[in-house]
C-alpha cells in the first residue's frame, strides 16, 4: 500500500475518535502556548533592558572608596590622576544633588546634575534647543519636561534660583553612570556657587573602544589604589552584561515551566495511542494479513501522533502570539519587541517542541502495532 492511503487511514481515526483528539490536542496547545508565549515575553524584556541600557554600557564610573557617605568625593587632584590613568578617553567629572523645583505653579524634587560646559555634549544629547552655554540657564530631561510641561524658554525655580531651559535632553533610559530623563542639568559654576562644593560627586570615563574597558579600569586602580583603596570602579558594560544575563536565564527558566505542560500532553497522547492500538488490534490483523509491511503499520500510527501534534501545534502557536501580545501591551506599553526575528523564533520553536513531543509520545504504541503477531490479531475479540 503506498504512504497517502496510511494517511488517509490516520486521519480517519483522529475524525471517528475526535472527542478524544480533541482532548490530546487541546494539551499540546497548552504545551506549545506556554512555551512559546513565555520564551517571547522573555525575549522581549531582555531586549527591552538591553535597549534602555545599551547607551550607557561603554563607561567606567569612578567613585570615592565609601562614596556613599556625603563627604567622600572625588577631589582637583583625584581628577587629573584620573586623568592621566584614562589615556586617551574622555573623563568628565560630575557634580550630583537633589533639590526642590517649582514650575508651571507646581512643586516637587529633581536630580540636579552639573558638569563643565564643554563636557556636556560628550555624555548627552539634545533634542530640542541648545546646549548650556552659561549658569543662567538648564537643560531638562524627557520626563521632567513632560511632567511639568517644559519647553525651549520656560523658566523653572531651583531651589532659590530662578533658570531659563535652553534645551530638553532625548530620552536616554536608565543608566549605571547618571539618569538625565528626570534630572535637570546646568553649569558646574552654577552648581558650585549654588551648593558651595567644589570636589565631584564622581567621575564618568567614557570609552572611545569597548575592547579598552579592563585596561582602563587596571590603569585607574593602579594609579589611584596603590597602598589603599582611594576610589571604586566600576565598569557599566560589565553590570549591562550581568543583567542581560539574567534576564536570559529567567526566560530560560520560564520557558522550561512551559514544558512541563508538554510532558503532560505527551502522557495524554502516549495513553491515547494506546488505547488506539487496543481497539483497533482486529483491524492491524487484517491489513497485515494482506501484505502490510511492519514499518507501513508503524507510519500509519506515527501520523496519528503527528497530526494531533500538528494541530495543537497550529493553534498553539496562533494562542502564543496573542498571548504574548496581550502581556507586553500591558507590562511595556508597546509591542515593538514582540516583532523582532529573535522573538518570534520562539513560535516555531514551540511549535516543533509540540510536534516533537507528539512523536515521542506515539512511537511506542506505534511500535507495539508494527509488531503485533497478525494471526494473534485476527483471533483476539
Amino acid at each position: 500500500m503506498s504512504t497517502p492511503i496510511f494517511f488517509e487511514f490516520a486521519k480517519r481515526s483522529v475524525r471517528l475518535h475526535w472527542l478524544r483528539s480533541l482532548l490530546a490536542v487541546i494539551g499540546i496547545v497548552i504545551g506549545v502556548a506556554a512555551i512559546a508565549s513565555m520564551g517571547m515575553l522573555g525575549n522581549s524584556l531582555t531586549l527591552s533592558i538591553s535597549d534602555s541600557l545599551s547607551d550607557v554600557g561603554d563607561s567606567v564610573v569612578v567613585y570615592s572608596h565609601g562614596g556613599s557617605v556625603v563627604e567622600d568625593k572625588i577631589t582637583k587632584r583625584m581628577l587629573k590622576d584620573i586623568v592621566r590613568a584614562a589615556g586617551s578617553n574622555d573623563v568628565i567629572p560630575v557634580y550630583n544633588k537633589a533639590d526642590e523645583i517649582e514650575a508651571g505653579g507646581e512643586e516637587g524634587f529633581v536630580t540636579v546634575y552639573a558638569f563643565e560646559t564643554q563636557d556636556i555634549p560628550l555624555i548627552l544629547d539634545l533634542e530640542e534647543g541648545q546646549y548650556l552655554k552659561s549658569s543662567a540657564g538648564a537643560l531638562a530631561g524627557s520626563r521632567i519636561a513632560e511632567e511639568y510641561d517644559l519647553k525651549v524658554g520656560s523658566r523653572v525655580k531651583l531651589g532659590d534660583d530662578n533658570l531659563r531651559i535652553v534645551g530638553i535632553l532625548k530620552e536616554r533610559g536608565m543608566g549605571f553612570d547618571i539618569n538625565p530623563d528626570s534630572a535637570l542639568v546646568v553649569t558646574d559654576k552654577f552648581f558650585s556657587s549654588t551648593y558651595d562644593q567644589e570636589d565631584y560627586d564622581f567621575v564618568v570615563v567614557k570609552m572611545r573602544n569597548l575592547d579598552d574597558i579592563e585596561d582602563v579600569k587596571d590603569s585607574i586602580d593602579a594609579k589611584m589604589n596603590k597602598k589603599d583603596d582611594v576610589v571604586d570602579i566600576f565598569d557599566t558594560k560589565a553590570i549591562l552584561e550581568a543583567i542581560s544575563s539574567a534576564f536570559s536565564q529567567i526566560s530560560m527558566f520560564t520557558t522550561a515551566i512551559g514544558g512541563i505542560s508538554l510532558v503532560v500532553a505527551g502522557v495524554s497522547i502516549f495513553n491515547i495511542q494506546m488505547m488506539s492500538v487496543t481497539e483497533r488490534i482486529k483491524e492491524i490483523g487484517i491489513i497485515r494479513s494482506i501484505g502490510t509491511k511492519k514499518s507501513e503499520v508503524l507510519k500509519m500510527f506515527l501520523y496519528e501522533a503527528f497530526l494531533l501534534g500538528l494541530f495543537g501545534a497550529i493553534v498553539g502557536a496562533f494562542f502564543s502570539f496573542v498571548a504574548g501580545f496581550v502581556v507586553l501591551m500591558l507590562m511595556l506599553n508597546s509591542t515593538t519587541y514582540l516583532f523582532e526575528p529573535s522573538t518570534l523564533v520562539y513560535i516555531p520553536y514551540g511549535m516543533l517542541f509540540g510536534i516533537g513531543t507528539s512523536l515521542i509520545s506515539g512511537f511506542y504504541p506505534a511500535w507495539k502495532a508494527a509488531n503485533l503477531n497478525p494471526i494473534e490479531a485476527l483471533r483476539f475479540e
